[in-house]
């Protein structure tokens, strides 16, 4: 039986990729047909982040983006596993766009990190809502290459199938949002950003290090599972960590608990500052 396409968020538009090519884990082939246009858009699209990234990404992510290999075209996953697999044991896969919370994170607790294998239209070249390939690949596949952080998003896919029976998705999807997808770390020289969303985004990487629109406010796990999160426009509010081993620490604790102080408590709008954050 062919698997459901999914629908971010609460969005009206039709599901995006062919999910009929997908099997009972969501996973697909990858594509074998980019042509000529999608490459060279791909390749655009890489040589304007990788520019944008010096001074506001991690240091971690600056030394890592060299490792994900071919810059000129869409590469295939299995080249980059064989870099990836040697150096934290992870591999990434295919799948047609968007996938159930479940088999997300079974796959990521297997250390197999799915990739949207579509790339976005012209038009979407400098905002997209749904990940494509060039968001999955530039902003999550480098710092899969980087062990802690590797082990954390391991972690991460363990929690959640944890969750899932628990009934706290909504809870650790938040705390994934604001780590994984849109996570802002201190480091000696100032802040810099090490989440997805933000990397992989020309307008949101200079907007979350320097613009004084937004909260940044340190991590801490009630906190974070309490806000909700805009999925179309940039955020309004970031969580700061001071280091990576902080965050895999963090994510060492009794979840459980947590969820249930934090279901008992109200949630926080996006752009919510508490008074001792003022």
């Amino acid at each position: 039986m062919a698997v459901e396409p999914v629908v971010y968020g609460a969005s009206e538009r039709p599901p995006r990729g062919d999910y009929s090519r997908a099997g009972p884990d969501y996973t697909c082939a990858q594509n074998a047909s980019y042509t000529a246009a999608e490459h060279d858009r791909y390749r655009r699209l890489y040589e304007r982040q990788a520019a944008l990234v010096p001074g506001l990404a991690c240091d971690e992510f600056i030394a890592t983006l060299p490792k994900l290999g071919i810059k000129d075209h869409i590469p295939r996953f299995e080249e980059i596993n064989e870099r990836l697999h040697k150096a934290t044991r992870w591999e990434i896969v295919a799948v047609p766009g968007l996938i159930p919370e479940v088999p997300f994170f079974s796959l990521l607790a297997k250390r197999r990190f799915p990739v949207t294998d579509w790339l976005r239209e012209p038009e979407e070249f400098d905002y997209i809502v749904e990940p494509d390939v060039f968001h999955d690949l530039f902003g999550h596949v480098p710092m899969l290459f980087n062990p802690v952080l590797a082990d954390y998003v391991q972690r991460y896919g363990e929690a959640g199938l944890k969750a899932d029976a628990l009934g706290a998705c909504e809870q650790l999807s938040r705390l994934y949002w604001y780590t994984i997808e849109f996570g802002l770390i201190r480091q000696r020289d100032g802040l810099r950003a090490y989440g997805a969303g933000i990397l992989s985004s020309p307008g949101e990487l200079q907007y979350a290090v320097h613009s004084e629109a937004p909260s940044r406010v340190p991590l801490e796990l009630e906190r974070t599972m309490r806000t909700r999160y805009k999925i179309d426009t940039f955020q309004q509010t970031y969580f700061v960590i001071d280091s990576f081993e902080q965050l895999f620490e963090l994510s060492s604790a009794d979840f459980a608990p947590i969820y249930e102080r934090v279901k008992s408590l109200p949630e926080l709008a996006a752009d919510t500052l508490l008074p001792v954050e003022a």
